[in-house]
């Protein structure tokens, strides 16, 4: 008789591969080969040991790679031959940990659909509870102190299973098998309902009682996976108005909840693509055209033609908007903060910061050890891009083309994210917000320690803006000499080109054509720069084109007072300051007297050459907006005005190395004097960026023969902008690198400061 080939096999797997499920599927797939051998965790990953037929261990390799659990991400496979061993069965071992090593950590994931058929069945233990979860779903970086990713090392150590809860957990074959957040009603977390000075204990009396707070149209604080949300009726007009009156939020547009997809159809128009990334294991606000006949208050969104909406994310949001008579069906979903400062997470500090701001409060005993805010996307053409990456993301990894020194890159001053980079892995942050107050900068410093511990990352090299009166960059500067590491500063928009082109996998420092369209971002010659065209890549960069320089008078001012760009811009080009157009009439007559006196003497008047202020200072140009009470809000609002039929554009110039804007000008207030509908001057306003990003490009290929452009920067979350250049430049053969995995804002400038720095320092 012929004796069976045994062979052995040491495997080790990298990446999203662990609170996934990845040990349950590992067994299951060994014991369907019939193989011998151990899976655990390790501070590395996933490391598996097996023995079997040389046939069995390839099999098993090979469903191994092509289909993993569906939440995993297998980043990198090794595997070498061993000893075969005297193993009898397949075990699933104690996780190893190594100080040293570093694995990625899951974000946290919306409430899979097995949990919620079982928070529905009356004869289910886990019926109506609102924490249950699984393997497969529920929180995750929420809630991790450390790796390896064990209930001991999560804030979920505080509840010891019940022996029917630790049954599931010891079962490989039981989907709840190691979902370290696992529980029920009797020994897991359990909800409160507190308003004034009254406490009401137990899930379903807190429950009900928050669900008659909101039908009689109060403000709720819920908390959930990363922090508290404010929560009204979206359809009470008078709770909607004092939500915004007590958070101090003018205008900025509040995001919805809604328990069902359908339900949106009411409201907005969606498509196959928004309805998918609505129903998407992250749960991401997905910003929606508003319906004309869309019967939701216009103060939701003031002067926007989008609504953002999500869907429930965990099993007490689909309690609290379950169905029932006379219940609302549309609710505000927004961050429990004060505008400008971090979202609230503890439940201390949010008895203290929301008290004002929220009716009662619908808590738990459950600690979120990360406050992470909600994701924001929207989707152009077939395409999802965000406009803010957090929960349901953050913190999974971009993989690198080619591995780093470990690098701490600390951001930008506005939509700050910072990054860590080891080996391959680029550490985005979840967002951190504008760092402009001590909440945020100290949210911003304790996200730092945790990623540091969490990914076991000792920084060599320190990067930032070269700024010097950003927070950010300060950290950075002190932390530097307090540590003694090389200190980098990159160049606010060659970090836009760089994030771009390492997000595409751009492995070489070939250079391309770098549109990187934004607000303000300080130049290497120390002006204000923001409508830069760069040739370069991650070592190098030329500033081809840019705007041309006008005044800022007031500074800041400026940026939050459009009309004041607006003069400037009218002063430069010989315009007349008619009092019947919209920036002068704004202001009183000795306000203008002392704007034309810091223009003509340039008092605290900088010169930049900003593409967001030129779209600011049209927006006021046409009445749409003279102050602003959030960032790109004129912008948006003009974005929101433009005639889709409208083909026409203005007239630019290029100079040596200058985008020439006069004429542009004069034909708009040409326009306006004659009494061009807005939305065609809007439009045709927009038209002209499109065109210039065109030729600029065609005028570089010619020079160079270079043929790739990459869009970075604040300017490309304008939908109309975006989707018209990319599809022109496509049609004339240029490969258009954008951005995908993480936002085209100020969001994605640490990831390029990281690349940035490491490739110089090769």
């Amino acid at each position: 008789m012929q004796t069976k080939e045994i062979s052995g096999l040491a495997i080790q797997v990298r990446g999203i591969v662990q609170g996934v499920g990845f040990r349950p599927f590992v067994y299951q797939l060994a014991k369907k080969n019939g193989l011998t051998g151990w899976v655990r965790n390790s501070s590395n990953g996933v490391e598996i040991e097996i023995h079997g037929e040389n046939q069995s261990n390839i099999a098993f390799l090979d469903e191994l790679t092509k289909s993993p659990p569906p939440l995993s991400r297998i980043d990198r496979i090794t595997h070498t031959t061993c000893q075969p061993d005297h193993y009898t069965q397949f075990s699933i071992i104690e996780s190893e940990s190594d100080p040293d090593q570093f694995i990625p950590v899951s974000p946290d994931i919306s409430t899979c659909s097995d949990c919620l058929a079982e928070m529905s069945e009356p004869t289910n233990r886990r019926y109506q509870y609102p924490f249950i979860n699984c393997t497969n779903c529920g929180p995750r970086f929420t809630i991790i102190k450390d790796i390896p990713y064990d209930r001991p090392f999560t804030t979920m150590t505080d509840f010891p299973m019940c022996p029917d809860c630790q049954h599931e957990y010891d079962d490989p074959l039981d989907r709840r098998f190691h979902a370290q957040p696992t529980a029920c009603p009797i020994c897991g977390p359990s909800l409160t309902y507190i308003f004034a000075g009254n406490i009401i204990h137990g899930d379903k009396d807190a429950m009900a009682a928050a669900r008659e707070a909101l039908r009689n149209g109060h403000i709720v604080a819920v908390k959930g996976l990363g922090g508290f949300h404010l929560a009204c009726d979206a359809l009470n007009h008078s709770a909607v108005d004092e939500l915004r009156r007590r958070k101090k939020r003018i205008e900025k547009p509040f995001a919805l909840m809604i328990r069902d997809s359908s339900i949106i159809e009411k409201y907005c128009l969606v498509s196959g693509s928004e309805k998918q990334l609505l129903e998407s294991r992250q749960r991401p606000i997905v910003l929606l055209t508003r319906r004309d006949d869309c019967t939701l208050p216009e103060s939701l969104a003031p002067g926007q033609k989008t609504l953002g909406f999500m869907l429930p994310y965990t099993p007490l949001h689909y309690l609290l908007l379950e169905n029932e008579p006379d219940f609302p069906e549309v609710f505000v979903m927004t961050s429990g903060n004060i505008s400008e400062e971090p979202i609230a997470y503890l439940d201390h500090d949010a008895q203290v910061r929301l008290s004002p701001l929220a009716d009662g409060f619908l808590t738990h005993n459950r600690d979120i050890h990360v406050r992470v805010d909600d994701s924001v996307m929207r989707v152009a053409g077939q395409t999802a891009v965000f406009i803010r990456r957090s929960r349901g993301f953050a913190p999974d990894p971009i993989l690198l083309p080619f591995d780093v020194p470990s690098i701490l890159s600390v951001g930008a001053e506005l939509k700050n994210h910072f990054t860590l980079t080891r080996d391959a892995y680029a550490f985005h942050s979840h967002y951190i917000g504008d760092l402009e107050n001590y909440e945020t900068l100290q949210s911003f410093e304790e996200g730092i320690i945790h990623f540091e511990n969490l990914f076991r990352v000792k920084p060599e090299i320190i990067v930032c803006d070269l700024h010097p009166d950003y927070l950010s960059t300060r950290y950075a500067m002190e932390r530097s000499r307090s540590e003694n590491l090389p200190l980098v500063q990159v160049q606010h928009h060659h970090a836009h080109l760089a994030a771009c082109l390492v997000e595409n996998s751009w492995e070489s420092d070939d250079p391309v054509i770098g549109l990187t369209f934004d607000g303000t971002g300080l130049g290497t010659d120390g002006t204000i720069w923001g409508g830069e065209v760069l040739v370069g890549g991650y070592t190098t960069f030329n500033r081809r084109f840019h705007l041309n320089e006008f005044l800022l008078p007031g500074g800041d001012r400026a940026v939050h007072y459009p009309a004041r760009t607006a003069l400037a811009l009218l002063a430069q080009y010989g315009i007349e300051w008619d009092h019947s157009l919209p920036p002068v009439k704004f202001f009183a007559e000795k306000e203008i007297e002392i704007i034309h006196a810091q223009i003509k003497k340039k008092i605290n008047s900088p010169a930049t050459t900003s593409m967001g202020r030129l779209f600011d200072a049209v927006a006021s140009l046409l009445g749409v907006r003279q102050q602003v009470n959030y960032e790109g809000q004129a912008a948006i609002e003009m974005e929101n005005l433009c005639d889709p039929n409208e083909n026409g554009m203005y007239p630019f110039s290029l100079s040596a190395d200058m985008i020439e804007t006069s004429e542009t000008f004069h034909k708009i207030m040409t326009d306006i004097k004659t009494n061009i509908s807005k939305p065609i001057i809007a439009a045709k306003f927009h038209n002209s960026i499109v065109q210039m990003c065109i030729q600029i490009s065609e005028v570089i290929q010619l020079e160079t023969g270079l043929n790739t452009v990459a869009l970075s920067g604040g300017v490309w979350q304008n939908m109309f902008i975006y989707s018209r250049t990319v599809e022109k430049l496509m049609k004339k053969g240029f490969q258009v690198l954008v951005h995908k995995k993480i936002p085209t804002n100020d969001a994605c400038i640490s990831l390029g400061q990281s690349i940035v720095a490491a490739r110089i320092r090769q």
